[in-house]
Order: structure tokens, then sequence, then C-alpha cells
């Protein structure tokens, strides 16, 4: 199997723990959370900020002490935008299931002077980017944009069926502003329905021999993680089963500056 894919490692409680020591890199933490009414998820967050993603379900969520109520609303990824919460560095939190639930942590080096807040639906409308079969749904849940936070990016992104996504490949692996920005970025992967499947590819430019320093193609299934160090990252749909991924994106600086692989930029005009 490819270094870069995670399976569940479990069907409840911790589901998936990606740490920047287990994935080999430095900023990028993404865990998910499998709960059953009732079951509760306490932290602190120490030197690294959080974002709280109820992925489906329900739940009670507290931040030092400040009751932020139960938010949560959709039973599938499928079925409309996020509710999230952001946790800064140096915070206890508290998340209690109200019904079954998913709940993802999404985490990045903290630092800065940033609330906790709630995201709800709505925050940043969804965007329609694409167009045919490269037609996709984005819900920026923390965009660069949003000046909240220190280095996380936060984003789900639905494609039907038979679609293209993260497509024209591009990549962001240099820490070259204002041209392109360095962001580690890990894929939660959901279909629908469950039993489908999608394909993604992570590679980087040939040498002049036509020699790629990382090249993988991977089968991705309901409840895969795909880890992307490095290198251009598209996915593709299978006819009939839609396709969802939470993307957690950070790097040394909140920009999400890229560069698309030049062979196909011209699919840009189409785009």
């Amino acid at each position: 199997m490819s270094k870069l894919k995670v399976r569940p490692q479990a069907a409840r409680g911790l589901v998936h723990e990606v740490t920047p020591q287990s994935a080999g890199w430095g900023h990028v933490g993404f865990a998910l959370h499998r709960l059953e009414p009732g079951n509760r998820v306490e932290a602190e967050t120490g030197d690294r900020e959080v974002c709280l993603v109820l992925v489906t379900g329900k739940a009670r969520v507290s931040v030092d002490g400040r009751d932020f109520g139960e938010i949560g609303e959709r039973m599938s990824p499928f079925e409309g935008p996020p509710h999230a919460l952001y946790v800064p560095a140096g915070s206890r939190f508290s998340a209690e299931a109200t019904t079954d639930a998913e709940l993802a942590l999404c985490s990045a080096p903290g630092g800065g002077d940033f609330p906790a807040r709630l995201i709800p639906p709505g925050t940043h409308p969804q965007a329609t980017r694409g167009k045919g079969t490269n037609t996709r749904y984005v819900t920026n849940i923390m965009p660069e944009t949003d000046g909240a936070a220190n280095q996380l990016l936060v984003v789900e992104v639905i494609t039907p069926g038979g679609h293209t996504s993260s497509y024209p490949p591009h990549k962001h692996d240099q820490d070259d502003l204002p041209r392109e920005s360095y962001l580690e970025e890990s894929y939660y992967h959901r279909l629908n329905p469950p039993q489908g499947y999608a394909f993604q590819r992570v590679y980087t430019d040939a040498d002049e021999t036509g020699a790629r320093a990382l090249d993988e193609a991977m089968v991705v299934e309901d409840g895969d993680v795909v880890l992307v160090p490095k290198g251009y990252h598209p996915v593709a749909t299978v006819h009939g089963y839609d396709s969802y991924y939470l993307n957690v994106m950070a790097g040394p600086h909140r920009a999400w500056k890229f560069h698309n692989e030049k062979p196909h930029e011209w699919l840009f005009s189409g785009v």
C-alpha cells in the first residue's frame, strides 16, 4: 500500500491520527473521532491551533470553560455545509456527542492572539469551481482571507461522480511567495454511496531523464486519508459515486499560492 494513504485504524473512537511526526513533515495534523451519544473528546491544544469540524452529527462544545452550545446539523457530509469551531493554542476544549457524530480535529502550529470562535454554515458561502466534468463545490471553512489563524487552512470539497477535482494539476511545495507557498496537505475522503471509490495521484515534476522523485497513484475508499507532502495531487471520481474530502493545509506562511503543471495549463481556459 502507498505510504501516502492512511487507512482507518478503528471503526469507533479514534479512527485517524496523523501527526507531523507520523507524516514526516512539520505542520499539518489531522485526527478523526467517531462517537456515540455521550462520548466525549477532551484535549489541550498546547502549542497548536485546532479547527473542530463536525463531519457528521452534533456535539456540545466548550473551550476553556466557555460553552458554545450544541453545534452540528448534517448527518452526512453530503447534506450541506459544516459546523466548525476554531480553538487557539494554549486552550482546552471539550466536545460531547449528542448524536452519532464524526469529529475532525484539524491542526497546525499556533501563535498570535486569536480567540476561540464558532464557524457556522454560511460563514463562507459555497463556491462552484470548474465547468463540465471538472465542476466541484467548495466550502471554505478557514480560508486565508479570514485572517483569524496562525497557519491553519481548512476546506471541504464535493465532487460529483465522474468528475475531476484538485484539477488541473497544481502544487504548493515551494516557499517562494508571492509566486508559490509551501503548504503540506491532508485529504480525508468520503464516498456516496460508501462502497464507491475514487483515484488520487501525488507526483512531482519529471527531471531531464523523465524520472519523478514522487509518483504514487492510489485507489481511495470511504474513510481513507491521503497525505500530500509535495507535488501535484489531482482526484478523479467514478460514475455513480460522489466524492467528499476535507482538506487541512499549513505551512510557514498562511497563504494558498499554487503553481500549475505547465503541460496542463491550457485547461484553465475552460475552468
